[in-house]
């Protein structure tokens, strides 16, 4: 006979932007109650924020050792990638949360600046699940879908998709000939990058089947993470309270 361990259900857990937020990331994985049977797909910004990115970096890198982890790549962690491969630093990156993350490196070796290196290289741009449920940081613009995406950078600085989504929530069904071609292909999107802050929400954002996850945790709000299957959310508590003597990232 199966025991109750046996018969428990295993969860895939979406994770919004973290943007060196340790401390939220920690709140969320204990108040979600994740354990090891548990599928944990992170949509991408691990970095360029609070004061502890390259030690969110370690305990991502020490929690795929224990549980299936997916880590999709965005634009933050493009920039990191590149200051931590030649030393170039993106003006546009420094202002924006890379002068934070360079000295959250203070002290690592370059042994393991290079295995942060590989993690960074390692994130796919996308994934997509056996039930046609997709997973990235920001967007895409090829109605055919994400295989026939042009050009990479889309899928972390695009916000054409969210937009769409909501302009076209609650208007179309989704059978209508109406609807969206790029949407068709897929039951559900999950997506970060744009904050539901930006729209005066401080939960994940459903429109039509995509799923905003960015809850703003790189600024005023809270990191947020949602059971795709059951939509329970779990947040952290805001961030400024968690790094009452540091700004955050800027806008």
């Amino acid at each position: 006979m199966k025991s109750w361990k046996d018969m428990k259900q295993h969860r895939t857990i979406a994770i919004g932007d973290i943007h060196g937020g340790l401390r939220a990331l920690t709140q969320i994985l204990e108040r979600a109650q994740v354990t090891e049977d548990d599928t944990l797909i992170f949509l991408g910004d691990y970095v360029d924020g609070w004061s502890e990115s390259a030690q969110v970096i370690e305990r991502l890198m020490a929690l795929s050792k224990t549980n299936t982890c997916i880590f999709i790549k965005g634009n933050h962690d493009v920039w990191c990638e590149h200051w931590l491969a030649d030393g170039t630093i993106n003006d546009v990156w420094y202002l924006h949360g890379g002068k934070e993350t360079i000295a959250s490196y203070e002290g690592f070796s370059e042994d393991q600046k290079r295995t942060h290196l590989n993690f960074f290289e390692y994130m796919p741009l996308y994934h997509l699940d056996d039930d046609k449920r997709l997973f990235l940081h920001a967007g895409f613009t090829s109605m055919h879908g994400v295989e026939r995406e042009v050009r990479r950078e889309t899928f972390y600085y695009d916000r054409t998709l969210w937009e769409m989504a909501l302009i076209m929530d609650k208007r179309i069904a989704k059978n209508s000939e109406l609807y969206p071609n790029r949407l068709k292909h897929y039951k559900e999107i999950y997506i970060g990058h744009t904050p539901t802050l930006n729209y005066r929400r401080y939960e994940p954002m459903n429109a039509i089947n995509v799923w905003n996850v960015d809850t703003g945790a790189a600024f005023t709000g809270r990191l947020s993470a949602i059971d795709i299957d059951t939509k329970a959310i779990f947040q952290s508590d805001m961030l400024p309270d968690l790094y009452p003597n540091e700004k955050g990232r800027n806008r």
